[in-house]
């Protein structure tokens, strides 16, 4: 298949190629024919990818899950309930979309969510389906209210965040009160397994903000109850290095099965919510703020670490025991724009220099491609690296595990969040930069889609399939990058009145 590039010298032209006939409409944008866009010009760019995105999967795919872009067909990853309009919500909002907010606020109350065909995931339908109905509640009873044409809708969002709540709930009956994560809604049962860190370190931010939202504090209990055995890890073997944790999760007991993890997939949420959560309440969020710190500093003094082709640049290791274990994914890029928002919050300039350390070796990932974009997974051990590869790690610092790319948002988000507390202008040209790389290699038929491998020329393959978290996270942080100030932005000060979930739904900070 012939992959179709619109994006030259920076700047978003016409697309002259044929495109299928049922593609909604071509990715354009007024803009000065020379010289570098606008931040006006570069939001506007990420706003017409949105609605592109939105229009093919609102013509194609809706009421289903995600697009198919390639064959203009639906898929139904996340029970059917309508997940890339619910994931789209807060970024509609934000850039104010008029018309898709109310698209997508006419949905939600129809959705049925005590009935699926399908295994339901605890941890995923909390981050997308719950946050981004709490977020958009945020924003419509708040700031953005005039955006709604039926407040009915409105209050809609809360309720159905309510009964969806209530339909996971029985999870929680555990002996622990550690969840079971995959659930089987037709049954009440679940599929017996074990949990890990991540699935269950990233509910409470969802759940205490119901709680709040409604009175309810049932709902605060659960998520603080499983969040508890987090905070307290038994036994003491399962925590090799101070506040760095293993990942699986005995559901009947409480207690860790290992001692394995990182800042990687699995994991990688668990340490995110901690200071998040100290962000969003710190009178009762206390020591999730010197949970965070302790992992913080562990991570600085025993994960920290440099490539020996490339000793300038630093990566987090993961760990086996007290062992490091020198690879990386896409998912774990998230670390420096973590570390960012802890040393802004807790006025610790150390936490924010290593934060942009981390960052700019996420940055190497993505220039080191051939198509400008990072693999899904990666090494620096030079034991490790492939034979055909040795010249690539001499150069780039890292060898490609995984070449894939599933629009993930981790560098991006980092980038933007090492924007908001510089003010850095090439931050803002590395998520511009960023963002024509991935537009110019997903774009295909109705949307965009997840690519083969990053280091050949267009991406190799089209996967034929457009995450929710497209809408929710990349589009979101590319837009803010450039858009005007507002109170929903990452505050530059380390004062915050919004706080964003792992799937970027912002939330209003406790205000009592």
């Amino acid at each position: 298949m012939t992959r179709i590039s619109y994006l030259a010298l920076g700047v978003l032209l016409p697309v002259a190629l044929a495109l299928p006939a049922n593609v909604p409409r071509d990715l354009k944008v007024n803009q000065r024919q020379t010289g570098a866009p606008t931040n006006q010009e570069r939001a506007q760019a990420v706003i017409d990818a949105f609605r592109l995105s939105w229009e093919g999967y609102y013509t194609y795919a809706f009421p289903g899950d995600e697009l198919k872009p390639v064959t203009n067909e639906s898929s139904n990853s996340r029970n059917q309930w309508g997940a890339s309009a619910v994931d789209a919500l807060s970024t509609a909002l934000v850039m104010q979309q008029k018309d898709i907010v109310n698209q997508i606020i006419e949905h939600i109350p129809t959705i049925n969510y005590g009935k699926t065909n399908s295994e339901v995931s605890l941890f995923e339908t909390t981050i997308r389906y719950l946050g981004g109905m709490i977020s958009g509640y945020d924003f419509l009873s708040g700031p953005l209210a005039d955006l709604a044409e039926n407040k009915a809708n409105v209050d809609a969002l809360l309720t159905q965040s309510q009964h969806l709540a209530n339909n996971l709930s029985y999870a929680f009956e555990t002996a622990s009160g550690v969840p079971w994560n995959n659930l089987r809604f037709d049954t009440r049962s679940n599929d017996g397994s074990n949990n890990g860190l991540a699935t269950v370190g990233t509910l409470v931010l969802e759940w205490v903000r119901l709680a709040d939202l409604t009175g309810n504090r049932t709902y605060a209990a659960l998520a603080e109850k499983a969040q508890s055995y987090l905070l307290a890890p038994s036994p003491s073997s399962s925590e090799p290095f101070p506040g760095l944790l293993g990942m699986g999760i005995d559901v009947k007991t409480g207690k860790f099965l290992d001692a394995e993890g990182g800042w990687v997939g699995g994991a990688d949420s668990f340490y995110e919510y901690l200071i998040k959560m100290w962000i969003y309440d710190p009178e009762r969020y206390s020591l999730y703020r010197d949970r965070w710190i302790l992992a913080a500093d562990s991570s600085i003094k025993h994960l920290a670490s440099h490539p020996s082709s490339r000793p300038e640049v630093t990566f987090l290791a993961a760990y086996k025991g007290p062992k490091p274990d020198l690879v990386s994914q896409h998912l774990a890029c998230f670390d420096g724009g973590n570390f960012i928002l802890g040393g802004q919050v807790l006025g610790r300039q150390d936490y924010i220099d290593f934060g942009l350390e981390l960052v700019n070796g996420c940055h190497e990932t993505y220039t080191a491609t051939a198509t400008g974009i990072g693999p899904e997974s990666f090494n620096w051990d030079p034991a490790r690296v492939p034979a055909d590869q040795a010249a690539f790690y001499n150069a780039s610092g890292f060898s490609i595990t995984n070449a894939g790319y599933q629009l993930r948002p981790e560098v991006i988000e980092s980038f933007y969040y090492a924007y908001r507390a510089t003010g850095d202008t090439k931050y803002q040209d590395w998520v511009w930069t960023a963002f024509q790389a991935v537009t110019a290699n997903t774009r295909v038929g109705s949307g965009f889609s997840s690519i083969s491998n990053v280091n050949v020329a267009g991406g190799g393959s089209f996967t034929d399939f457009q995450e929710s978290f497209w809408f929710a996270e990349v589009l979101k942080y590319s837009y803010l990058t450039f858009a005007d100030e507002a109170e929903w932005q990452v505050g530059k000060d380390g004062k915050n009145a919004w706080v964003f979930n792992t799937e970027a739904h912002p939330f209003k900070v406790y205000q009592g």
